[in-house]
């Protein structure tokens, strides 16, 4: 056995199989009414907690405030974050790789947890996003046929753009279509699979005898997103750092491709994890589309998400509104506060619910009311967002094209802004220094405004005729 077997044999998902939690792409459960112990998870996959150190050089390096999921620690693992932070202070840029499994017609709240947080890291970087739709994992996993699962990723397409996403940075495509009209992602694909053995793969994964080989062959295809030559027309063959934000169960499909991608010629991918969006009925498991009564789904009314709420959403009150009173409500085990983790970005407000209900001075039905009175108007500004979303707006976002994405250090944008007076100049003094092909005017000018904003943001320049 060769010390790269070894090696990525020790991906195992499950570790030593005496964990009380199990973790997978395709399961979470904990036997804790807490859920998943997150701790012990960072120490089992063998990833870095997100601490005070990396929040603070975050906001030191970006000059933003960090996102409210990473001061409350919903997203509270990674893997190189520290890298890229490096690459940006140095003024080298990197894109975003996020995904989701189209099961069902509508997605549920949780399902909204990591393209927030993108949006989020994208307008901070301001660096193009690739977002895959695994329609084809959904045809295997579940069953489904290919004309429909097909149909479930455009659906889904909508919901996510939905989210505010800036379409000229923003790549969505569904596994079914595009990978048969990119040789290069076909090409990568392969590539991976001839560096991982059905062994390897049984051993991450989890994979039996009776599994589909479909099952066995998909890995690669999750991994391929993170190898920025699969997309040829937005990276121009550059070999760009890749930043992944997942749930922590997806992780088993990143450290398989850690370990390949350096093995052909590409960085590691940096990931950043979340913790799950507990079902309405406790955290024992994470919410599931399958089951309408643990999901508030983003086609809910009104009504709809009031009924929930009251009805599923497990309590961490007492029996009684005497001994809930005298003894508090436990936050870790309610759902509504959960919840409210999540989607109530006033730190202040739900500082004082927490200290409320802890103390028992909130009862159980008003800390559901509270919750009620934040995801009505959030999912209905979705659903108005998305009624907007044309077949026009869709097609946009999932044609491959240029996303406007040029590799330049910014070491030369000093260079480049002393010596430009005019668009007309710039192709030349861009392939002068940088050895980029030449642009087109649209391009240049697209360019040109790039450079005067990075100029102003990280050297103090003032570009447009009054260049550093």
């Amino acid at each position: 056995m060769t010390a790269e077997t070894v090696e990525i044999e020790a991906l195992s998902i499950n570790g030593t199989g005496d964990e009380e939690d199990v973790v997978t792409p395709w399961n979470v459960t904990s036997k804790n009414d807490t859920g998943i112990d997150y701790d012990k998870l960072i120490k089992r996959f063998g990833s870095s907690k997100i601490d005070d150190e990396l929040i603070t050089r975050f906001e030191k390096i970006t000059q933003k405030r960090p996102h409210h999921f990473l001061r409350r620690g919903i997203f509270f693992s990674h893997r190189d974050m520290h890298t890229i932070l490096n690459l940006y202070e140095q003024g080298k840029l990197f894109y975003l790789y996020t995904g989701r499994g189209p099961s069902s017609d509508s997605m549920h709240l949780g399902h909204l947890i990591p393209f927030m947080f993108c949006k989020w890291l994208q307008d901070v970087f301001e660096v193009p996003l690739v977002i895959q739709l695994t329609d084809d994992e959904k045809a295997i996993w579940k069953n489904i046929d290919i004309e429909s699962a097909i149909k479930l990723a455009y659906n889904n397409a909508k919901d996510i753009i939905a989210c505010g996403f800036n379409p000229a940075k923003t790549f969505i495509f569904s596994n079914l279509e595009h990978i048969g009209n990119n040789p290069a992602f076909y090409q990568n694909m392969i590539r991976i699979q001839r560096s991982v053995t059905y062994n390897q793969v049984k051993g991450i994964f989890g994979f039996g005898d009776s599994d589909p080989i479909g099952k066995i062959a998909f890995p690669p295809t999750q991994a391929a997103p993170a190898i920025s030559g699969t997309f040829p027309f937005i990276f121009q063959n550059k070999k760009v750092p890749c930043l992944i934000p997942c749930a922590i169960d997806q992780d088993p499909y990143f450290r398989m491709t850690r370990d390949v991608t350096p093995k052909l010629g590409y960085p590691k991918p940096a990931l950043l994890h979340s913790t799950f969006f507990p079902a309405l009925q406790g955290s024992k498991t994470k919410m599931s589309a399958s089951d309408s009564n643990t999901a508030v789904f983003l086609t809910d009314t009104p009504k709809q998400i009031k009924n929930k709420i009251n009805k599923y959403a497990f309590s961490g009150g007492q029996a009684t509104v005497e001994e809930h009173r005298r003894l508090g409500g436990n936050c870790e085990v309610d759902v509504s506060y959960q919840w409210l983790r999540f989607f109530l970005e006033d730190d202040e407000k739900l500082k004082n619910i927490r200290e409320g209900y802890t103390s028992g001075q909130i009862l159980s039905g008003e800390i559901k009311k509270e919750l009620i009175e934040v995801l009505q108007p959030l999912v209905a500004k979705h659903q108005e967002a998305r009624s907007k979303i044309t077949d026009e707006i869709l097609k946009e976002f999932m044609t491959p094209r240029d996303l406007g994405f040029i590799i330049i250090e910014m070491q030369n944008i000093r260079f480049i802004l002393r010596n430009v007076r005019s668009i007309a100049t710039i192709e030349n003094i861009v392939v002068r220094k940088t050895s980029i092909l030449p642009l087109a005017n649209d391009s240049a000018k697209k360019l040109f405004n790039w450079m005067d904003s990075a100029a102003r943001k990280h050297f103090g320049g003032t570009g447009n005729g009054d260049p550093l």
